[in-house]
This record gives structure tokens, C-alpha cells and sequence, in this order.
């Protein structure tokens, strides 16, 4: 029988009480097991998440204090931690959010990386000496963490993405306020128990568990009081704007990782067989929950046809189901998701072909899946849709599905299917399939996406790579890589003068002059 947790917030360095539970229970459930209890989490209410940033703040002073390579040392351990339990992770991962194992043994893999990554960063948070335009000064540059970071994560990737934030975060020396996703609740609570094994103090690395209303209630008051100078927020784009709003006002520049309508190109010269498996990947793994899911195929009318068929056929033998087996994909990560899902197919029209699958909607006996793994009526499992006949103005092209659905559309030239691609206004991740290289170097130069495969999917991050889109999908701020470290650092500068007088910029600084009269003369190859 599986293990039910109860869970609450911990804040400072001890679990929360009474004065920060909200008093509301919230039931994390087996997505492909509803019966399932994974966790009973207390929500705390709009007051959890100041009190937690005015505990973070107060256990940042110290926590920047303690040597980077030290901090380093610390992110290490949490890297050998999570490797020491990564199956018993993904398992969690795979019973609270639905995600199939294999796939979740990835995503723990990538905790690990980034904290390798990470590590050496320990060593390299460097500044630099800066020549100075006057004698006996000298000019310094050094990194300073920004303080507290609240950080907001979605649940599709629970323990993942938020390593992105937590790990570098942590490193240049801030504290940390996490609001994970109540439906990912336990999968948090389980990182965030080896990152305090792993000597992550809890005052400087604090879990917040509340539901939407007063997360943002919270992050309002919290902001006015000056206890946080950092948000990151992986979610909608919707709540992303209004997370960019309240930030702005309060003169901050949020990091903000949004959704993806991440299109793929099929060029007319591209290897069909490959971009079938890319498509079949990114198009339907993680039911599409993922956002670098592929969200619309624009393939050349020469090959729609023949790439349709194949695409059909491979997406009609692909094993669904139970997510602890070898599947493509289980269930939808949570009902509200499901029911997201259910609108988006509402939305399929008479011009539409679906395909990939004899039903649409939900998988149940009356609409059976061929080859089913397990049992569907015990989850939230829903049939792939390959929607052909898609066109601009439909719902399932301009707007993110988060779901297994992905629409076709067609192109004839290159810029035509540029233009196709940029025109939802989204802008994180997009590829193409070509054999041509000045395909895909236009490509690369049209497209408005933060992220570009070439002959690969649209889905699948490094660690050590920027991750991050423009438009609809983020403000242009980045995770991961050296890059991430500008959203958890400011610059500051010293200039240390040791000349004993005062010395001013741009006002006592030495001259030479030069003879702009002169001309070379004729010996040395001027005019006679």
C-alpha cells in the first residue's frame, strides 16, 4: 500500500504552525490512481508567504556571509543526495504527477547535472579589475546576491524546474521562499528535505505551501514590505503577466519562464522517419503537459501528406498508460488540467481531421485505446489527437494546449512558415527538420524563439545552456547556465582611490594631444 503524507509549510527552522495554515486541506492525488491520496497538504493563507520572506531575510545576512566555494560544497552534497535517492524520487514523481518513469528518472538526472554545474560556479563568481582613466586608483566589479527570492513553480516538472531556481539562487549567497504546486506538493517537500541534509539551513530555504488567491495576496504584501527582491515564476502566461505587473510596481524585474506554442518546421528535403520520432517526443510525451511541448506542426505541402501518414501511424502504435511501465505517456497531471483539456478539444471544428487515435477525450471503455496499458478508468488518461486542416485563426493553433494535441498546418516557402511560427506571439522553443544548412541558419534567424533544434525536438533542455523565451513565453530573463546567475546577483562596483587627493572622473584626467595637422609627406608616401 502506498505511503500517504501529511504536509505543511516550513518556514524558519521549524515546521509552520497554526498561524500560518490557511485551515484548508488539500488533497494531492495519484493522477493515474485517483483513489490515491499522495499527499494531505494544509494550505497556509495570505500571511504564510510574508512570514516566510521575513524569516529568509533575516537568514540571507548570515548565509551570504559563508564563502561561495563553501556554498558550493553545500550545492554538491545536495547533487550526491538527490543521486542517492533518484529512483526512490522518480517514483514519487511518476505516483503524484502521473509522469512516466523513465521520463522521470530524467528529470532527477537533471537536478543532479545542475548541481555539477553549479558547484564549480562556487569558485567562479567573478568580478573584475577594472582600469581606471586616472593614476593610483583602481576600479573593482563583484557580484552580490539580491537577498530573498520568492520562487512560484508549476508541477509538471517538480522537481526539476525548481532546481533552476533554488540551486543557483542559493549559491550567490540569497534565501530562498518556495511556493511549489499544491499538486506536486509531496514531490517538494521531498527536495526540499535534501537540500536541508545536504546543509541548506531552513530559515534560508523555506517551503510555503497555499493556493493561488493568497500566494498572490501574500506576494503583494511581502513586496510592499521590502522582504523580497527576487520572484521567478514558472506557470501561465496569464498569471506570468500579472506576476510582471505586481513586480513592476514595486520597481522589479521578475524572472519569468512561461508557455510555449512551440512550433516544428518539416522542410521539404527533411528525413521524415526522424521527424516523426521528434515530433512523436514532443508533441505527445508528458501528454503535452511539458512547456517545450510541441504545440503546432508546419510541414511542406510536398510531404504533408506522406509525413501525415507516418506521423498517424506511429502516434496509432504508441503505448499508453499505467506511467510506472514503458509508455509514451499516462494520465493529465491533475483534474483542473483534464478539464482545461476538455475545453481545447471542445474547440475542434468540421475543416479539422483528427487523428492519431479511433476516439477524442477520454480514455474509457465506451472509447477504447488499442493497446491501453493498465487500466483507464482508474486515472485521468486521454486519447493523443494529431489534429490536421488546422488554420491561423483556430483556438488550437494561437493558443498553448497543454495537452496531447498538436495541429498541422502547411507552408510553401521558408518565410511563409517563419511567419506561421512567430505568429501565435509566443517565442520559447522551435525546430526544424532539414538536410539544408542555409535552411536551418534562416531559420534560426526568423524565428522569434529563445530556443532552436535543428533535426530535433522542440522539448529537451541542458543544463548548462540558456533556458528562457521572448514574447508571450517570458520577459527574456534566462535559467540555467552561467546566464542564470544575472537574475540571482547585482553588479556592484568599488573605486578605491589611493592618491590622497581627490581625483574627478572626467575632470582631471590627463590628456595627449596629437598633431591632427600632420600629413605624411612625400618619402613616406604622401602627396608630391
Amino acid at each position: 500500500m502506498s505511503v500517504q503524507s501529511t504536509l505543511s509549510s516550513v518556514i524558519g527552522p521549524a515546521p509552520a504552525g497554526s498561524a500560518v495554515d490557511g485551515g484548508a486541506e488539500y488533497l494531492s492525488r495519484n493522477p493515474a490512481d485517483l483513489d490515491d491520496v499522495v499527499a494531505r497538504v494544509r494550505l497556509g493563507g495570505a500571511e504564510a508567504l510574508p512570514e516566510a520572506a521575513a524569516q529568509a531575510q533575516r537568514a540571507q545576512r548570515e548565509w551570504a556571509q559563508v564563502p561561495a566555494p563553501v556554498r558550493g560544497r553545500v550545492v554538491a552534497g545536495l547533487g550526491r543526495l538527490v543521486e542517492a535517492n533518484k529512483e526512490s524520487l522518480a517514483r514519487l514523481v511518476t505516483r503524484e504527477i502521473g509522469k512516466p518513469y523513465g521520463e522521470a528518472l530524467g528529470e532527477v538526472q537533471e537536478i543532479i547535472d545542475t548541481c555539477d554545474f553549479f558547484l564549480g560556479e562556487g569558485r567562479r563568481l567573478y568580478g573584475q579589475t577594472v582600469p581606471s582613466e586616472m593614476p593610483d586608483k583602481q576600479l573593482f566589479t563583484f557580484r552580490v546576491p539580491v537577498g530573498v527570492a520568492v520562487v512560484i513553480t508549476a508541477g509538471n516538472f517538480p522537481v526539476a524546474v525548481p532546481s533552476w531556481y533554488l540551486v543557483p539562487a542559493l549559491l550567490c549567497g540569497n534565501a530562498v521562499v518556495w511556493k511549489p504546486a499544491e499538486y506536486a506538493a509531496g514531490a517538494a517537500r521531498a527536495l526540499a528535505e535534501l537540500a536541508w541534509r545536504a546543509g541548506v539551513p531552513r530559515g534560508v530555504l523555506n517551503l510555503v505551501y497555499a493556493d493561488g488567491e493568497a500566494t498572490s495576496a501574500g506576494l503583494e504584501t511581502a513586496l510592499a514590505a521590502g522582504t523580497v527582491q527576487k520572484v521567478g515564476f514558472t506557470g501561465s502566461s496569464a498569471v506570468g503577466a500579472r506576476v510582471g505587473e505586481l513586480c513592476g510596481r514595486h520597481l522589479q524585474s521578475p524572472c519569468l519562464e512561461l508557455g510555449g506554442k512551440n512550433p516544428m518546421v518539416v522542410a521539404p528535403d527533411a528525413d521524415l522517419d526522424l521527424a516523426v520520432q521528434g515530433a512523436l517526443f514532443s508533441g505527445w510525451g508528458t501528454a503535452g503537459q511539458r512547456c517545450t511541448s510541441l504545440g503546432n506542426l508546419i510541414v511542406h505541402r510536398d510531404v504533408h501528406a506522406e509525413f501525415v501518414g507516418r506521423l498517424d501511424a506511429a502516434l496509432r502504435a504508441a503505448t499508453l498508460g499505467d506511467p510506472t511501465g514503458d509508455v509514451l505517456y499516462g494520465p493529465l497531471l491533475d483534474r483542473k488540467f483534464a478539464e482545461g483539456f476538455e475545453a481545447v478539444l471542445d474547440t475542434i471544428a468540421e475543416h479539422h481531421t483528427p487523428l492519431g487515435s479511433d476516439h477524442v477525450g477520454r480514455i474509457t471503455e465506451a472509447a477504447p485505446r488499442a493497446g491501453f496499458a493498465g487500466d483507464p478508468a482508474t486515472g485521468l488518461y486521454y486519447h493523443p489527437v494529431l489534429l490536421d486542416g488546422m488554420r491561423p485563426d483556430d483556438h488550437v493553433f494561437r493558443e498553448e494546449t497543454f495537452g496531447p494535441v498538436v495541429g498541422v498546418t502547411t507552408y510553401g516557402t521558408l518565410d511563409e512558415a517563419i511567419e506561421l511560427g512567430n505568429a501565435p506571439g509566443y517565442g520559447l522553443s522551435a525546430a526544424v527538420y532539414t538536410t539544408d544548412p542555409a535552411t536551418a541558419f534562416r531559420f534560426r534567424q526568423g524565428t522569434s524563439a529563445g530556443m532552436v533544434s535543428v533535426n530535433n525536438s522542440t522539448s529537451g533542455a541542458e543544463a548548462h545552456l540558456p533556458f528562457g523565451g521572448n514574447g508571450r513565453s517570458g520577459n527574456g530573463s534566462r535559467q540555467s547556465g552561467i546566464w542564470v546567475l544575472d537574475q540571482f546577483t547585482r553588479w556592484q562596483s568599488l573605486n578605491w582611490d589611493f592618491s590622497g587627493a581627490l581625483q574627478k572622473a572626467q575632470m582631471d584626467v590627463g590628456t595627449v594631444e596629437p598633431e591632427l595637422d600632420y600629413r605624411l609627406p612625400p618619402e613616406l608616401g604622401g602627396p608630391a
